[in-house]
């Protein structure tokens, strides 16, 4: 039998649970005594936070990461974020991957101005007085490494917080940073 995970991944953390270099990093184990074999579908970086999908199904763990189901983030970027930036986005937009050039697939992209709570507060990132941010809502059928961040850079507005929200029809609802729930199945 199976077991697969909700989990609301802190900043700070690694989306893994062995971690073999020499510095030490907070890692998914410290959160919650996971059973052997479970896997984090898909990443979040140390600085990145939100929805994380966890199972022992390595079949659903491959569904899941399928370039079908959508994957939802919500950026906090430096600057306020202009629509023409947004435009750009949508059509898609040259990131550096693996050392070559890469266009983003066209994506789903708009201006937040009321963030959900289930962010929750978060880290403070910086003072007011370096400057406005703005907050906007991404949503990605791919997902290459660090790819939101480098996304809303190439557009003039480098990512300060990245949350994700959402995977498929899974939201992150009302779980708070560092909880998890198990659950029957993914229902996506």
């Amino acid at each position: 039998m199976h077991h697969h995970f909700l989990l609301h991944k802190p900043h700070g953390y690694l989306s893994q649970f062995i971690y073999e270099k020499k510095r030490f990093k907070k890692l998914l184990g410290e959160l919650y005594d996971f059973p052997e074999g479970t896997m984090a579908i898909g990443r979040l970086d140390e600085d990145s936070e939100g929805l994380l999908l966890l199972t022992t199904d390595g079949m659903e763990s491959e569904n899941v990461r399928s370039k079908t189901i959508e994957k939802e983030y919500l950026a906090q970027v430096d600057g306020i974020i202009t629509t023409n930036a947004i435009e750009q986005l949508k059509q898609g937009v040259e990131i550096g991957f693996k050392g070559i050039r890469y266009t983003t697939k066209p994506c789903d992209a708009s201006i937040v101005e009321q963030l959900p709570g289930c962010i929750g507060e978060g880290r403070r990132i910086r003072d007011e007085r370096h400057g406005p941010t703005s907050w906007l809502s991404i949503t990605l059928t791919e997902g290459k490494f660090r790819q939101v961040r480098k996304m809303t850079a190439a557009v003039g507005f480098p990512t300060l917080r990245l949350v994700r929200v959402r995977v498929g029809n899974i939201g992150l609802q009302n779980l708070k940073a560092g909880e998890v729930v198990q659950v029957e199945k993914f229902l996506l």
